[in-house]
């Protein structure tokens, strides 16, 4: 090993061991990832999920989201799942569990959420999945790629507690959060935009011990308790909190921090340094807001902190630069496409410097959900990959709205079974026959919209 530089050294070369030869291999354990390894491995591939947790959900579990966001929307006067397919069947295993909440309505009405417990969300994944046929690789990292071509990946490097190798694969899904198997295959991403920022992430946290219905009436009156405990010296990091309850009546959910670097601007989560700082911030805000909730907010005086998730809850990093962005305009005109492949039903939700700012589709949309696009999913120079979730194609404004998991079911499902049709056909995922794509994901539920 060579010391003679000052920012870093050089390694030496190395044989890396191939841990496994697969049709399709996906990294990143969340709704899209376990929605496209499911899909594909039903579509006879032998398929490999590498997660680096040692369970799945991604942010839903890791994070301490622990509720659906876009399963649902408004239609003709009646609140009703409009994301189906995948969606449909994990909440199933999730409710045969006893841990899924009845939908519960939000602003007045206009749209629902969904809770559930999450010790429930992670056995129901790990059985939807293995019932599929998927190979689980947990407490695994993806470290880089190595290129057949530069349009092409032959494997992912990955790296755990037996060592560093190889995996190859025929086809392979991003469904990483962050975009980096696509950014270790040189795609092009965002970071933020020229005028914003990347949205901020938070510290969630469950507390116990809650009078239900004392706590539902305070609730109304959240904002007058949190201005009042501002004129004595309270400092909070954000408005508009979000607490709700859980599965079980004093079990309630909490969304109400913010976590920023020290200049003000949003906490980058590929960036370690900051992340680790913002984990340790995170977790003392939630200490002050506790105070707050106790002493403050009738219902919660004999309440306690139950849980502060794994992770710091982060919304958005690289975003793939793909076929197509999805724009905050599609959004809000509700636009629909000729590839559709599903539907996005979650209003523009962008957590900015200290609040959470709301824009919802426009008067006169012809439906109160936007259709995806296949294309939003598609690189434009690496031909064996899609990227799904949050890190798909997507304007910040788009990103905003689509990065929640109703969509991220949506864009997964169709990602695995692109991959098998690609492969059927000797094709590139990215050139494969749209009506047969929708074809397929109509005969598995999806609702297309």
């Amino acid at each position: 090993m060579n010391l003679n530089h000052p920012d870093h050294v050089l390694e030496a070369a190395r044989h890396t061991r191939i841990w496994g030869e697969y049709d399709v291999v996906v990294l990143g354990g969340g709704p899209a990832g376990m929605a496209a390894a499911t899909s594909a491995a039903r579509g006879g591939l032998k398929t490999l999920l590498i997660e680096h947790y040692g369970f799945l959900g991604g942010m839903g579990t890791a994070a301490g989201v622990t509720n659906f966001c876009g399963l649902h929307a408004l239609v003709q006067g009646r609140i009703e799942r409009v994301v189906q397919g995948f969606a449909n069947e994990l909440l199933a295993q999730i409710d045969a569990l006893g841990g899924l909440n009845e939908p519960h309505l939000l602003f007045g009405g206009r749209i629902a959420a969904q809770a559930y417990d999450n010790a429930a969300y992670k056995i129901a994944a790990d059985r939807i999945t293995r019932e599929a046929g998927v190979e689980l690789l947990f407490h695994t990292h993806g470290v880089g790629v190595m290129m057949a071509d530069p349009g092409r990946i032959q494997a992912l490097f990955i790296e755990n507690k037996s060592g560093r190798f190889a995996v190859a694969a025929k086809q392979f899904i991003d469904a990483s959060g962050d975009a980096d198997l696509a950014y270790y295959a040189g795609v092009a991403f965002e970071k933020g935009t020229g005028t914003h920022d990347m949205m901020y992430p938070t510290s969630m946290f469950r507390v116990n011990g809650v009078r239900a219905d004392v706590a539902h009436q305070s609730l109304l009156n959240i904002d007058d308790y949190m201005e009042s405990a501002r004129r004595t010296g309270t400092r909070f990091t954000r408005r508009t909190p979000i607490i709700k309850p859980q599965k079980h009546s004093t079990e309630w959910r909490a969304n109400v921090t913010q976590v920023a670097n020290e200049d003000g601007s949003p906490v980058d989560g590929c960036n370690a340094w900051q992340v680790s700082r913002a984990e340790v911030l995170g977790r003392e805000h939630i200490a002050e807001f506790m105070q707050f909730l106790k002493g403050s907010v009738p219902g919660f005086e004999a309440s306690y902190l139950l849980e502060i998730a794994p992770q710091l809850g982060i919304r958005e990093t690289r975003r793939m630069v793909g076929v197509y962005q999805l724009s905050e305009e599609d959004v809000l005109e509700c636009r629909r496409f000729d590839d559709s492949i599903g539907v996005n039903a979650w209003m523009v939700e962008e957590h900015v410097a200290g609040d959470v700012v709301f824009k919802w589709p426009r008067e006169g949309a012809t439906a109160p959900y936007n259709q995806l696009p296949f294309r939003m999913i598609c690189p434009q120079n690496v031909d064996n990959l899609l990227v799904v979730g949050r890190c798909a194609s997507m304007t910040h404004g788009g990103q905003s709205a689509a990065r929640v998991s109703g969509a991220c079911f949506v864009m997964g499902q169709a990602a695995g079974v692109a991959c098998a049709l690609g492969l059927e056909s000797s094709t590139s995922p990215r050139d494969i026959s749209i009506p047969l794509l929708q074809d397929r994901l109509v005969a598995q539920g999806v609702f297309l919209g």
